[in-house]
């Protein structure tokens, strides 16, 4: 992902699974996300052991005996992790892609499976936090895709080589020693527990320093285990969501799909913007579907994400509650959007203002089908849109005269090959 959203950097501090999941195939695979750089750069053994050395400190600080931090610490870099920094999906591409993987109908499906199949734990979940069971569940397929895709890069060689090498080394320090400890007390038993390349982890995605303040034993086995337990890492999500800044307001509303009036000023909208809904309401802001909004007094916000030609949202506490998990807005509105349809609704009415929308992930294996009998060697069919596929798209985009040939996978190419068969 690519400005290094919230939960899991800064105050909650964070790092959304969901760009490997777009670029991967869970929630994590979903949205094709442009082509990270590749070129990793060389690395000095001795400069890095000295860094890990000067590490050794903080962990004693932290209650890691020094033979345990030796033992726990002793890895190779791996400098491939330093290119992903700049590359964040939530921030490199286009809302309508985004979403198009994220909130696809096999997720919405998955999503109402998981809902009944973990029913009683989500009621014993939303009892304990107040947290609604579509929007833990929304989060989890988000963030991993139900557990499916949950990152395969060795945590201790990611985050060690980030505390030692480019942006952000205190905070890659803060979390590879919090890490440590994690393994130290047990609560991570696989000193090889593997996540995304920034360290994000489990079933929904925690970085270490949230999972030490955030994660609970929902259990009870004596352990938070976000990795292997299911009622851990949804309690937990719910358990963030209660404790965000502000907090969860349960029974209310993340927001709506709203209509605006004609020649709405666009300065007036933003996340931090905030007005009574009574404002909003006198300014001539209704909701599609026709239904009410909540009091008069309520404080909300607009977004308008991709301008005012596309869809607009009025936002309360709870977007910000959701905002807070991975401060990105695009990532906040695949949960939010995600939630409703878990709830039943129909999904976004008002389309977005391009010719060319992004594709489900049933449509980009459709896609790399067509693109494979073609005879272009792209590998298998996993609806992941990588630089194989790419330049596959980018080739056929130029064979057909199809304008601009930049290798993106949407519906205009995907309908182009169709008619070509």
């Amino acid at each position: 992902m690519s400005r290094l959203p919230m939960h899991r950097f800064s105050t909650p501090a964070r790092l959304a699974l969901s760009g490997l999941l777009l670029c991967a195939g869970g929630a994590a695979a979903q949205a094709p996300a442009s082509p990270a750089p590749t070129t990793a750069p060389a690395y000095d053994a001795a400069a890095f052991a000295r860094c890990i050395a000067g590490i050794r400190g903080d962990a004693a600080k932290a209650g890691i005996p020094s033979a345990a931090f030796d033992a726990l610490a002793d890895v190779t870099p791996d400098m491939t992790v330093l290119p992903l920094l700049d590359s964040q999906p939530e921030f490199t591409t286009p809302l309508w892609d985004y979403l198009a993987g994220l909130v696809d109908d096999e997720r919405v499906a998955d999503g109402r499976a998981r809902l009944v199949e973990h029913r009683a734990l989500l009621d014993r979940v939303a009892a304990q936090y107040g947290v609604d069971a579509e929007t833990v569940v929304a989060i989890w397929g988000v963030e991993s895709d139900y557990g499916r895709v949950s990152g395969k890069r060795p945590l201790r060689v990611s985050l060690a080589t980030l505390a030692c090498h480019g942006r952000r080394q205190p905070f890659f320090r803060s979390e590879f020693v919090a890490l440590l400890k994690l393994m130290h007390d047990g609560d991570l038993q696989n000193r090889d527990t593997t996540g995304s390349w920034a360290g994000a982890f489990g079933h929904t995605q925690f970085m270490p320093s949230t999972y030490a303040r955030i994660a609970v034993d929902f259990d009870g086995d004596g352990r938070r285990d976000l990795v292997d337990s299911i009622p851990d890492a949804l309690a937990s999500t719910a358990n963030y969501l209660k404790r965000s800044r502000g907090g969860w307001k349960t029974g209310q509303p993340w927001g709506y799909e709203i209509r605006l009036p004609a020649g709405f000023n666009a300065a007036q909208a933003g996340r931090t913007n905030r007005r009574t809904v009574a404002d909003w309401t006198a300014r001539g802001i209704t909701r599609v579907d026709g239904g009410t909004l909540p009091a008069g007094n309520t404080q909300a916000a607009i977004l308008v994400p991709t301008g005012v030609k596309g869809p607009a949202f009025i936002v309360f506490s709870n977007y910000d509650a959701i905002f807070s998990y991975n401060a990105a807005e695009s990532y906040a509105l695949a949960i939010a959007t995600l939630a409703d349809r878990l709830h039943g609704g129909r999904g976004l009415q008002t389309p977005w203002p391009t010719d060319d929308p992004g594709l489900s992930r049933a449509q980009r294996r459709e896609l790399q089908t067509l693109l494979l009998a073609r005879g272009h060697a792209i590998g298998e069919v996993d609806g992941m849109i990588g630089t194989a596929t790419r330049r596959a798209i980018q080739a056929e985009q130029r064979r057909i005269g199809l304008a601009p040939d930049d290798g993106r996978a949407g519906v205009r190419i995907l309908d182009a090959l169709k008619a070509n068969r």
